[in-house]
Formats: structure tokens, sequence, C-alpha cells
């Protein structure tokens, strides 16, 4: 008992109350046991399900559609050039219909910084081979089971651009002295396109519609002409208009155009804008006065525009717009047709820019981009070798002095009976020729 005013309470009290009797307990249900035949039917079926979708996935998907085989890391330096070779003979030859001249890529050398040839590429079918110069062996390989655009080069590295439907929208850059896989890009390049690589920027050419590569990750940074997907609407500056030749030159790019409301071809130089790629940069854009042109040359001051009716070579200031100089030339009018790939057969040294008309060389001043020399009955724009210009003819390479045209003589080359187009490459000791869809190294 407690004290009289006491709040204590006795222990007894509260062992004579009366227990509370605990909530009842709720009786759960047990779970189901997985032991029924239709339990393990549904699992085996999810399993099959995940399987099949596992190997779809990968039988469908590009990894398994791609083969690469990857070379050595290094490559013994090519010997240097010092005197032309008193004779040339076929060394190897191989088939390379996606390649519309010989493509060498180059590196540069871990000693010097300088670019040395380190192997010429080739690409034919779904394939692209990397090979040694001298002896035509394959040291490295890229493959895929698409149809291949074209192949060329950039930055020290292969550049294959393959088709997935109509156009040719897969473009993958690959190490030039490995073949390893780098930068791979989505696109809408028009068949029949080429890869113009001006320093920092790839692009691709078209009737319609190009596109430009930023260097190294391939950021898209411009697009120009009948976009597919309209996202920001009058940021063209005209449209409706068929596309001539392109010519390329550091930042910039110059073209024909041919526009419903003008009375005839547009010469129109432009750069690459990696902020709005649907808004080009436009430098210059004017009428040429004449029909059938055909851009040649472009330098950071100067565009060279080849013209019919009659035969003349006009330059423009690349800024401004406004005419420099006309040159005539003796060119036929049979010459004046859209030149292959939309670019036109032309080859720049740094004195010199020779054209090939389709049926003549003619050397252009690098500075002024007016004519300096023509080389008659020739197959081809040529390269270089040795500080002399080599120029393709049908019984060999006739050699030239650069700077005056005088002629030193001819290189006799077999070709078996072809007698169409030559395109001239070299790296290091060999000459290469591109002769409709085979390389032929000569040496």
């Amino acid at each position: 008992m407690s004290s009289p005013g006491s709040d204590v309470t006795d222990i007894e009290d509260v062992l004579d109350e009366p227990a509370h009797e605990p909530p009842p307990v709720e009786e759960r249900p047990r779970a189901r046991s997985w032991r029924t035949r239709a339990d393990f039917v549904a699992v085996a079926l999810i399993a099959v399900v995940s399987v099949t979708a596992t190997v779809l996935t990968w039988v469908f998907s590009d990894a398994r559609a791609t083969t690469s085989i990857t070379g050595p890391s290094s490559w013994e330096p090519l010997p240097e050039v010092v005197a032309l070779p008193p004779t040339l003979a076929e060394v190897w030859r191989a088939r390379s219909g996606a390649t519309q001249s010989p493509v060498v890529v180059q590196t540069p050398a871990k000693d010097t910084g300088e670019e040395k040839p380190s192997t010429v590429v080739t690409g034919d079918g779904g394939e692209v081979n990397g090979r040694d110069p001298l002896t035509g062996d394959v040291r490295w390989t890229y493959k895929r089971d698409l149809p291949l655009c074209v192949a060329s080069t950039a930055w020290g590295r292969a550049m294959a651009l393959y088709s997935k439907g109509t156009n040719c929208s897969e473009l993958t850059s690959l190490d030039g002295v490995t073949g390893e896989r780098r930068a791979q890009r989505n696109g809408d390049a028009e068949p029949g396109t080429a890869l113009l690589n001006e320093g920092s920027h790839l692009i691709t050419t078209g009737s319609k519609y190009l596109e430009v590569y930023r260097r190294d990750d391939l950021v898209k940074s411009l697009e120009y002409g009948s976009l597919r997907a309209i996202v920001n609407p009058n940021k063209q500056p005209r449209v409706g208009c068929a596309f001539g030749s392109v010519a390329v030159t550091s930042g910039r790019f110059a073209m024909t155009e041919r526009c419903p409301d003008d009375s005839s071809d547009r010469v129109t130089v432009l750069k690459p804008n990696p902020d709005k790629s649907d808004e080009p940069k436009v430098f210059a854009s004017v009428l040429t006065g004449a029909k059938n042109t055909q851009v040649i040359a472009v330098t950071d001051k100067l565009v060279a525009v080849a013209m019919p009716d009659p035969a003349r070579i006009v330059v423009f200031d690349a800024e401004t717009g406004n005419q420099i100089t006309e040159s005539p030339v003796d060119v036929p009018a049979g010459d004046f047709t859209e030149p292959p790939n939309h670019v036109a057969r032309s080859f720049a040294t740094k004195t010199n820019v020779f054209w090939f008309t389709g049926s003549k060389t003619i050397a252009l001043s690098q500075d002024t981009l007016t004519p300096l020399w023509t080389a008659e009955g020739t197959l081809g724009a040529g390269t270089t070798l040795a500080g002399r210009a080599l120029i393709p003819v049908r019984d060999g390479l006739r050699v030239y002095e650069q700077a005056t045209g005088a002629v030193v003589g001819t290189i006799r080359v077999r070709r078996d009976g072809y007698n169409g187009p030559v395109q001239l490459a070299t790296a290091g000791p060999v000459v290469l020729e591109q002769r409709g869809e085979t390389l032929v190294a000569l040496r």
C-alpha cells in the first residue's frame, strides 16, 4: 500500500492487476513453392527468350558483321628518294575499286615530327587493307558486310565510308599504322562522293548535299544544300541548287553551284560553322557568267575556275568574289564535263597546281593560279618525285621541270593495254598508279 498523498504504486498492486492479452497475430499466407510443372516451364521459356534475344542481337549487330585485324605498332621508315630512277617496273598490284586515286596514309615521324609515308591503303567490296608500300603485303585489315563507298585519308588515318541503305552513311577512321578503329560517325553523304581533307576538316561531295566533319572526333561542322531533316529553316543561303566541282584548302572550300534563278554558274567559297552546322559561313558567292564551269584550285586568297566558250581560267578573290585575272587556255570543249566524284583532277605542290583537263595537264602558279605551261597528251594530273613532276602519258611517265615545263625525259611503263585515266602518288621510292579499279605499284 502507498502512503496517503504518495504517487508511487506498490509493486503488489501492479501484479494484482489482470494481465493484458497480446493482440492476436494474423496468420500470413505461406510463400508459394516453385515446384509445379507450370513454374518450371515458365522459367525455361524466359531463359530461352533471353538467350534468343542475345543471339539475335549479336547476329544482326555491326560488331558481328565487322572484322578488324590490326598490325604492328611501328613500321620501318621508307628510304628517301634523292634522284629519279632510270626505270620503273611493277612490283605489286591489288584491286582497289573504292579508291579514286592512290591513298598513302602519312604519320608524323617520332624524331622530327615531319610526315613520312607509312602505308598504302586499298579498298574493295567491303574491305580496307593497309599495305607495305614496298611489297604490297597486307599489314592490317578492316572489313564490314556493307558496300564500301570510298576509302581515303586524313590526319594520319585511313577513312572508310560505307553504305547502309541508299546513301553513304557509316564513316570510320582507322589508325594509319595499326589499323585500329578510331572515331566513327553516321552521316548522309550521296553515293559517288569523294572524301576531301583540307587539313582540319573532312568534306563529302555530292550534287545536292555536302557534309563537313571536324578533325579527329568527326563531329559534323557543316551541312550544305538540301538537308534531309530541316531543324531551323532559312539557314541555307540558297535552295534547289545543283553542285558541280569542289576544291579545298586550309579552313575553307570552293564549289560551283547551278541554281534555278541564276543565269550562269555560281562560284561559292565557304567555311565550316561548328557552332551552327546548318548555317554555313559564306566568304563569297558570285555568278561566273558561264556554264559548265569547274573549280580547279583554291588557296586562302584565290579561287580558279575553268570556263568554256572560249576556254579560259578565271581567278577570283576568295574573300570578295572580285575577278582578278582571266587567262585563255587551249582546252577542247569536250573536256568541260563534270569531273568524277565532283572533284577536279588536280595535284598541288608548294609551287604549282597541276590540273588534268581530260586530254592535257596544265601547270598553274600556286601564288597566282595563272597558267604556266601545258603538257599535251596526258592521262592524269601527275605527282612529284625527287623534285621533278611526273605526268602519265600513254608510253609511261614523262618527267618535267616544275618551274618551266621543260621535258627531262620519259620513264617507260608497261600498262598491258590500259589507256584510261591514271592517277598518281608516291610513297618513298614507290610510284603508285590508280588504273580504274586497280592499284599498281612501280619501282
